[in-house]
């Protein structure tokens, strides 16, 4: 298929008129359909979508997807919840307003964990998204929809968002590249806030260059997003250029290396093996690679503070959520009882969770012991992370502790304690805005695996070009998703 091309090649086939957008289009569509039918990936199709003109722009005439709990003008956003099954927006979030601009065209709405708070793909009011790969397997949240469509060839890239690791994890899952730029690149006005200080826009891929050509097209400062910054002086896909010999990189000790755990599974032992096989690509490319101690008790905090946080924040970001100024509305004689029958009704049993810690977390009796604890560990964390891209350009890791887990081990967090921290340590990225992105790094049982690159904030480039580089001594750079086996 034509639309299985990366940007570039798309770009070039329309200006030479091999193909048009109408086709690309249908082409999307046509697959659009066949990935709803077999692994559930969205909660909207576009089947009219506005056909714009080809330009010099890379991006017009490009069919993508936008995750759900981004705001889109006149089409259903639902955030993948019950509460919001009715709601059509008036406006677009700024990052699908410049997409829009540079003349993209969405194709379908994805489908997410409920409002993104979920690591599985299984908490959609849709139904669980399943793995292209393989469909008793789960595409890892919360961008499950937008991970599935891209690695199924729907169209070269779809928007997500990262609270704590949520379009890095999915993409290792699904055998994609997944990137979430520094905070506040990206303005996130018209993004369904979860934890405003840990939200980040961003894009999944199959290539780190089409990663690059999105989130050019998407940044800057935004008004009404006060946490935008000024890239006009970065060019990510400009600045690609493989030239990385002399760099410095380092990985945590105490996650990586086999001898920290005590019964360690096979699924384990292959994934640490396949991830310091790939350390010998980055010494072959001129990289400097060095492991790293750092505090086992600081580490063992990130999955508590994360918790802490977010669910602190997502309480109160939702407290709008009543079914009174928009949503359904719930049955009562009063307003609280309207209130209180729409959020039982509505929500899943996964987000009343999270709402219920979230207000434990900030009643004023608790507020010292948990919340305002786990912001002073946060700066720990990030001053740890500080202090050492002083003397190395990124942490590279292995995106998650295994393979996609069965879609009938759905559990929220990971039972196992021994690796519960390298499951989750890209939340690290999210506590300090930090540049991160996750390519494919190989297979293990069939199944595609992630490597992890995340440096300090604004050095965006030099995080894309590092994982550029090593993407480019690695087979798997715009791969399809192949159910049972791969190529």
């Amino acid at each position: 298929m034509v639309i299985y091309n990366d940007i570039e090649k798309l770009h070039e086939m329309l200006l030479k008129k091999e193909t048009t957008p109408e086709k690309l289009v249908q082409e999307a569509l046509a697959k659009t359909r066949e990935v709803e039918e077999k692994y559930n990936a969205f909660v909207t199709i576009i089947d009219n979508p506005h056909i714009t003109e080809v330009s010099i722009n890379l991006l017009s005439g490009i069919p993508y997807g936008i995750k759900d709990n981004y705001s889109t003008k006149g089409i259903l956003s639902t955030g993948s919840s019950n509460t919001l099954k009715d709601y059509v927006p008036f406006f677009n979030a700024t990052a699908v307003q410049k997409l829009e601009e540079a003349g993209a065209i969405p194709v379908n709405k994805t489908a997410l964990d409920e409002f993104g708070m979920g690591g599985t793909g299984t908490t959609c009011a849709t139904g669980p998204v399943k793995n292209p790969w393989n469909p008793k397997r789960m595409c890892g949240g919360s961008s499950a929809g937008s991970a599935c469509a891209v690695a199924s060839g729907v169209y070269p890239f779809a928007l997500g968002s990262d609270t704590g690791d949520s379009i890095r994890k999915p993409a290792a899952f699904c055998g994609i590249v997944g990137y979430k730029p520094t905070y506040g690149m990206i303005s996130r006005f018209g993004l369904f806030p979860f934890a405003s200080s840990l939200d980040h826009c961003g894009v999944l891929t199959r290539s780190v260059k089409d990663a690059a050509i999105v989130v050019d097209a998407m940044k800057g400062i935004d008004e009404k997003d006060a946490t935008t910054w000024d890239s006009a002086n970065i060019h990510l896909a400009a600045s690609l250029n493989k030239e990385v010999k002399g760099k410095k990189l380092f990985y945590i000790k105490e996650l990586v290396e086999l001898d920290n755990y005590q019964n360690p599974s096979e699924e384990l032992k292959n994934h640490l093996a396949n991830f310091h096989k790939t350390l010998e690509i980055l010494t072959s490319l001129g990289i400097t690679v060095v492991p790293v101690s750092i505090d086992k008790t600081l580490l063992n905090a990130l999955p508590s503070v994360y918790v802490c946080i977010s669910c602190a924040e997502a309480t109160s970001n939702m407290s709008n959520l009543t079914g009174i100024i928009f949503g359904p509305r719930g049955e009562g004689k009063t307003p609280e009882e309207m209130m209180k029958d729409h959020r039982t009704k509505g929500f899943s049993p996964l987000i009343k969770r999270r709402f219920i810690i979230g207000s434990y977390i900030l009643q004023k009796e608790n507020q010292e012991r948990y919340f305002v604890n786990a912001q002073r560990v946060r700066r720990l964390i990030v001053d740890k992370m500080k202090e050492l891209f002083q003397q190395y350009d990124a942490l590279i890791m292995p995106a998650g502790s295994g393979i996609a887990p069965y879609l009938e081990n759905n559990q929220e967090m990971i039972d196992n304690d021994e690796t519960r921290v390298l499951e989750e340590h890209l939340q690290i990225g999210n506590f300090g805005g930090f540049p991160s992105i996750t390519i494919p790094n190989g297979f293990i049982d069939e199944m595609p695996v992630g490597i992890n690159i995340t440096g300090n904030c604004y050095d965006d480039e030099n995080v894309l070009n590092i994982a550029y580089a090593l993407e480019s001594e690695m087979p798997y750079k715009g791969q399809i998703a192949k159910e049972g086996h791969h190529e």
